[in-house]
């Protein structure tokens, strides 16, 4: 099963960094940050992520911290919460809703008919059945 990580703006924006930096100390964090926090406050944040499992702390000193996780999971972690707490008549309805609309290349139709004829072989399991 995917992990979804509940994780506030405040997070995500020190996340951003990280993957921007590739890593870095509580002190450039906290001078990289887009909007002016406490350096404590920054200290604690990242903290809060390490014990999430979505950051790891080195042993160097000053300690870096670096991002656990893609930008890419995190965005499926999150999208994952959002389906869960605005739908409760499934997925179907939701991805209407974003592709009604909208023009779909001829390219993006046809990654969409790959990807359900991939589900559509699998036994929801992520098996083949």
């Amino acid at each position: 099963m995917r992990r979804l990580w509940r994780l506030t703006p405040a997070e995500l924006e020190i996340l951003e960094v990280l993957w921007r930096t590739g890593g870095a100390t509580i002190a450039d964090t906290h001078a990289l940050l887009p909007r002016r926090l406490g350096y404590t406050t920054v200290q604690t944040r990242l903290n809060r992520l390490v014990a999430k499992g979505v950051l790891l702390r080195t042993g160097e000193r000053p300690a870096r911290y670096v991002a656990a996780v893609s930008p890419e999971e995190v965005g499926r972690s999150l999208l994952s919460l959002l389906i869960e707490r605005v739908t409760q008549a499934g997925v179907v309805p939701l991805v209407a809703d974003l592709l009604r609309g909208r023009t779909l290349s001829p390219e993006e139709i046809s990654q969409l008919r790959r990807l359900l004829e991939q589900l559509e072989s699998k036994d929801g399991t992520g098996q083949p059945s």
